[in-house]
């Protein structure tokens, strides 16, 4: 599931197959760009910000992407049969003279000059994996609406940037709390400890292949994909649930005994509609 470290393999991947190349070939299969042609320009570089891809190219262009769920790049040698998925799912092929990277399924691409890159990725929060990281600026955002479900907030990119469903349901788990639980009661030390918490996970995965939140030998992750399996610290069966970033319902999971605090009930309302009543 591409989330801010996926995305940085992924624009290192491109970055160090592209940069400093001429391209020898360019094909957007949208409809919008049909016609562009970047042959002859030179990569300058391939960098991540949060979820988003951005390949500049000479002539103060930027080739704008995201992965959102399904999409991805790869990058195939000559002679090398490419092996994404069928021709009809890709979206753009980028070539040099020794390498080709090939979009399939991306759902957002555009064409945009490198001046206008904040049009795209303005709006979000501090990048957890990027320079411009800033855990105080990371958790003001994040408290500006106390009334929200903290797995809602660590979601929204705007907030900050990388965190995708699986580090919210395990952020959640190695602070304790619920993803229902509204971040304006989310206990004082827990919340300095989140930007920190969040930034050392997303560290400490970009270069692995396998993302990893335990450090137990045998198990990757201590929550998210493990119901109804027994939760590493106590047993308890895991739950799963589903819960809204703002645009579609997520899978959630959490252990019931070792975050405390308000979650939907088995076979109660969607979980995107659960809020503690005051004093609850």
């Amino acid at each position: 599931m591409p989330e801010g470290d996926t995305v940085w393999q992924a624009a290192r991947r491109l970055h160090d197959a592209l940069a400093g190349k001429v391209l020898t070939r360019s094909d957007f299969r949208v409809p919008r760009y049909a016609t562009v042609d970047l042959a002859g320009r030179t990569v300058l570089e391939v960098a991540p910000r949060g979820k988003h891809l951005l390949t500049r190219v000479e002539g103060g262009l930027t080739v704008h992407s995201h992965l959102r769920m399904d999409g991805s790049w790869k990058v195939f040698a000559p002679g090398q049969r490419w092996s994404g998925g069928p021709a009809h799912q890709i979206r753009v092929v980028l070539a040099t003279a020794d390498r080709t990277a090939v979009g399939y399924r991306l759902p957002v691409l555009e064409l945009l000059r490198t001046a206008d890159e904040q049009r795209a990725v303005g709006h979000l929060g501090p990048d957890l994996l990027g320079p411009d990281w800033d855990p105080a600026r990371a958790l003001d955002n994040l408290r500006a609406d106390p009334a929200r479900p903290l797995g809602e907030a660590l979601l929204d990119q705007r907030n900050l940037a990388g965190v995708g469903n699986v580090y919210k349901c395990e952020l959640c788990f190695l602070l304790g709390v619920t993803p229902w639980l509204p971040v304006g009661e989310l206990p004082a030390d827990r919340a300095a400890r989140l930007p920190a918490l969040a930034h050392k996970l997303l560290e400490a995965n970009r270069d692995r292949p396998v993302r990893r939140t335990t450090g137990l030998r045998g198990h990757d992750l201590f929550v998210y994909g493990r119901a109804p399996r027994p939760c590493l610290r106590c047993r308890t069966s895991v739950r799963v649930a589903d819960q809204g970033d703002g645009s579609r319902e997520r899978p959630t999971y959490w252990c019931p005994t070792c975050q405390p605090g308000p979650a939907p009930r088995p076979g109660g309302p969607s979980a995107s509609r659960i809020r503690r009543r005051p004093g609850g």
